[in-house]
């Protein structure tokens, strides 16, 4: 081969290969710039993982990749999970929440998980009180620990339709109740001896009872109040009649005896 064409198919080969390079570079850092800052997907133990720990985030952040199998959003600064949060994220197998300010899950924040995730870690937030269809139909092992929990019937069913971390009931502890003396106490412990549900059953039952006695009186007391009424005028009535010249006396109280009756 002639040098000029070697030398010439040496460069275009260089140029494609640098080409490719360029491109290459620029791809990665396209997707680099589309995450949050402190945000980087990475591969552990074969499963695709996205890590946004300490990111100083404040909402779920979005162009998650949707092929996520394990996504650590921890140690952040999250007060809320909106409803479809994690939607895009079909094969998603562990979500960490945990160190957040989350106080509040919309219904259906979980929705789309419930065929493959299998961990969630809620722990050290501010939940107070969630509904029991938060996690419906999630078959995830859930972890609720050190949350500032409000111990009633409401954190009763929910405990019911969810499956705890093993280890974790421990740390579900009542910071407010209705009753004084379960304040500090593990809400595992305390239902073992009090059902908050049946307590607020009795108490409804209670109210209901009061106020059908409160209606019940006050029509008894109109009936007396009707009764005498009609009595007194009755009587007012008779009196003058009695003053009346007796014929004309004895015709308006025939009319009015037969009014009383």
């Amino acid at each position: 081969m002639p040098a000029a064409q070697w030398v010439l198919l040496r460069s275009v080969t260089m140029w494609l290969l640098l080409q490719s390079l360029l491109l290459l570079l620029a791809s990665c850092l396209r997707s680099a710039a589309a995450f949050p800052k402190g945000c980087y997907p990475s591969e552990e133990e074969g499963l695709k993982t996205f890590r946004c720990s300490n990111a100083q985030l404040t909402e779920v952040p979005r162009d998650i990749p949707n092929d996520t199998n394990k996504l650590y959003l921890d140690s952040n600064r999250i007060p809320f999970l909106p409803r479809d949060a994690f939607r895009d994220l079909p094969l998603l197998l562990e979500l960490d929440l945990s160190h957040n300010a989350i106080a509040g899950v919309e219904s259906g924040a979980f929705r789309g998980l419930t065929d493959h995730l299998h961990s969630l870690d809620l722990s050290s937030n501010r939940l107070v009180s969630l509904s029991k269809d938060t996690f419906s139909n999630l078959k995830a092992k859930v972890n609720l620990s050190d949350n500032p929990w409000m111990c009633d019937c409401r954190l009763q069913e929910l405990i019911r339709t969810v499956d705890l971390v093993a280890g974790s009931s421990g740390g579900i502890v009542c910071e407010s109740s209705a009753q004084e003396e379960h304040v500090g106490k593990a809400f595992l412990q305390v239902i073992a001896d009090t059902d908050f549900c049946n307590v607020y059953k009795k108490t409804t039952d209670i109210a209901m009872l009061v106020t059908m006695f409160g209606w019940f009186a006050m029509v008894i007391s109109y009936l007396v109040y009707y009764v005498r009424q009609n009595q007194e005028d009755a009587r007012r009535h008779l009196e003058y009649l009695k003053s009346l010249p007796s014929k004309q006396r004895r015709s308006e109280e025939s009319s009015t005896i037969s009014t009383v009756v």
